[in-house]
């Protein structure tokens, strides 16, 4: 059973590779039927006609080719969708064919009449029959309902069939995102474990208790605003500094005369019960694309791109949910230098003008995030005395590059410019914006905050690898008032239903 269970399955296997799926096992049966039928028909005709009249080689050719044209007949009418009628037909005829070939073996070649043998009578009416059941049966005969719900049953199994096959390939580009995402985290781990500092508890000349927080180049990195009493209240104020700025927002603030007093209290942005909806759509270039829309009707912010398929659309969306709540601000006024990990799981620096241009890239990536935020800092502090070189590269392009004394490239432009003028205005952009430019870590995601060119205050979530994944739908005449949509989208779309329109 086991030996004929696995040629079976071979020989569905077979069909599958080379010709194609089969709607039934029938038509797999049907076609080694067939095929066996006409290997024998050959087969018999060899026989025949190399042997001589009379003699046993001469029988056994004639057998074998009856038995063969039965095949070739049978296998054709096997393949169809037949009632229970037809292939009781088939099989009778099939079973006559038998029994005249046999009989022919029992008279042969002594008894032996062409002319008027019996034999040939029966063989002829299994044939007859045969093609009674595949021909004149269907004609004859109407399609019971049974049949038809099973039908239907088949071509709804293989609709559903095709929805999974189309689901696991959602799931398998999901799983890839999972990991990417998954990867994201193991490299925010590490960083946290990678700490270049330390916290630092003493009593001071006054008999109180305080803690500082010192890098291991040693520069204080922070102070506790206050002494302590006791040494243990002193443990809770570093225990809760660890607790709470790991996951602390960033807000920048103009000047030090705006700082909010310190009575003044202020609630974290949290996952609150959302007022606002993720809509849908399908835009007049056959691309999928979202928007958040307010409860009050206003649109908050949209998809910064169109994309092909809704799948793709939905994955989007997920990465939105997950990014906005932890996602701090980045100042491009009107550069910022932006500090992110590449797939290569390196840390790297970019300068970005607020049109959303890349005016520098770093020379370098650094295994740690540190490293990169060092190499920024340096290069404000000794901008001046690093040197611009102008080339020409293969493409008959003009770049730049920025070398230290050693000859180290520090930084080189983020692209070709078609004359040197261009290269040279790239330059002298890099040189006036860079000392000035505010820096915060991309990762995995950053709101940028800029004025457009017409000197409205706008706002878009950029990811680290440069894919802006959000914009703002309007410009306010102020920053503040881009903070508040921003805020605005953080409590609002963690938490958003998504509907199609």
């Amino acid at each position: 059973m086991a030996s004929e269970s696995s040629q079976q399955g071979y020989l569905n296997q077979w069909y599958r590779e080379r010709i194609g799926r089969p709607a039934t096992d029938d038509e797999v049966i049907g076609y080694w039927v067939f095929v066996l039928g006409l290997l024998l028909g050959i087969l018999g005709i060899l026989l025949v006609m190399t042997s001589r009249a009379g003699t046993q080689m001469r029988g056994w050719g004639i057998i074998i080719s009856a038995l063969g044209l039965a095949l070739l007949v049978a296998g054709p009418i096997v393949r169809l969708p037949l009632s229970d009628l037809a292939s009781s037909l088939l099989l009778v005829g099939f079973l006559l064919c038998i029994v005249g070939t046999g009989w022919f073996l029992t008279i042969y070649p002594g008894d032996w009449r062409p002319q008027a043998s019996p034999v040939i009578a029966v063989y002829s009416v299994g044939l007859l029959v045969m093609g009674f059941a595949g021909v004149f049966v269907p004609l004859l005969t109407t399609r019971d309902e049974e049949l038809a719900e099973s039908e239907a049953e088949s071509d709804r199994l293989r609709e559903e069939l095709t929805e999974t096959e189309a689901e696991s390939e959602r799931l398998g580009e999901e799983l890839a995102d999972t990991q990417a995402d998954e990867m994201d985290l193991a490299a925010r781990l590490r960083l946290l474990r990678k700490s270049q500092s330390r916290f630092e508890l003493y009593e001071d000349v006054g008999g109180e208790w305080r803690w500082r927080l010192r890098h291991r180049n040693g520069n204080i990195i922070a102070e506790g605003g206050e002494g302590y009493t006791r040494k243990h209240n002193a443990q809770k104020g570093i225990a809760g500094v660890r607790r709470d700025a790991l996951g602390a927002t960033v807000l920048l603030i103009e000047n030090e005369a705006d700082l909010p007093a310190e009575e003044e209290t202020f609630e974290p942005v949290t996952e609150i019960d959302s007022q606002a909806t993720f809509e849908r759509y399908e835009d007049n270039a056959g691309e999928y694309r979202w928007r958040l829309r307010h409860d009050n009707d206003n649109i908050l912010c949209d998809s910064a791109e169109g994309y092909a398929s809704r799948g793709n659309l939905t994955r989007a969306l997920e990465r939105i949910r997950e990014y906005v709540g932890p996602a701090q601000y980045l100042r491009i006024d009107p550069t910022a230098f932006e500090i992110y990990e590449d797939n290569a799981g390196e840390y790297r620096w970019r300068l970005v003008h607020r049109n959303g241009n890349i005016l520098a890239d770093g020379g370098q990536g650094y295994s740690r995030y540190n490293d990169a935020s060092r190499a920024v800092d340096r290069l404000r502090e000794n901008l001046a005395d690093y040197e611009f070189e102008i080339y020409e590269d293969a493409a008959e392009e003009y770049r730049w590059r920025l070398l230290a004394s050693n000859d180290r490239i520090v930084a080189d432009s983020g692209e070709g410019y078609t004359d040197r003028d261009e290269a040279e205005t790239a330059v002298e952009r890099v040189e006036n914006y860079a000392p000035d430019a505010d820096a915060l870590e991309v990762s995995p995601a950053a709101f940028e905050i800029y004025e457009d060119a017409g000197e409205k205050w706008r706002w878009r979530l950029r990811h680290r690898n440069g894919n802006i994944l959000a914009d703002g739908s309007q410009g306010y005449n102020d920053r503040s008032a881009a903070r508040d949509g921003v805020e605005s989208v953080k409590r609002n779309a963690p938490n958003a239903e998504t509907e199609d329109v």
